[in-house]
């Protein structure tokens, strides 16, 4: 089941490092905003954009498995008709290297068979939330 509850998301966002799946260069854009948000609260942010060589003052990475530090949560923000290829690749990485235990899927994205997927192989996720919004909700 995704996270849904209160005490589940304030687990969620107890996390530290956020790699970002669609993470924009355009400010104004959700996908860049919740970021720089995520940011100026003390996350480590790591786009993932592969057409950007910078995001937020951090070099972006081409997809997931590009990424060498470690991962806690992987925010999403990419069309719900995505989703199950992100959360593959977000399963093969916490498969291969243990971390990336939780999908935070953004406001207005939500796949149910691949959340059920992901969850199957030990990955937390949360669907159709912002994580901006929720942090600033419990933790603001």
């Amino acid at each position: 089941m995704p996270i849904t509850d209160d005490a589940g998301l304030e687990r969620v966002l107890s996390a530290e490092t956020i790699a970002v799946i669609g993470c924009s260069t355009t400010a104004g854009k959700a996908a860049h905003d919740v970021p720089a948000y995520l940011q100026r609260h003390g996350y480590r942010v790591i786009p993932v954009n592969p057409f950007a060589d910078q995001v937020l003052g951090e070099p972006a990475y081409d997809e997931l498995a590009d990424v060498e530090e470690e991962i806690d949560v992987v925010n999403v923000f990419r069309p719900s008709e995505e989703v199950p290829e992100v959360l593959e690749a977000v399963r093969e990485r916490h498969a291969e290297r243990g971390d990336a235990g939780i999908a935070w899927l953004q406001l207005g994205i939500s796949h149910d068979e691949a959340a059920t997927a992901a969850e199957a192989d030990g990955i937390d996720v949360v669907q159709d939330r912002c994580m901006k919004v929720e942090h600033g909700r419990l933790l603001g």
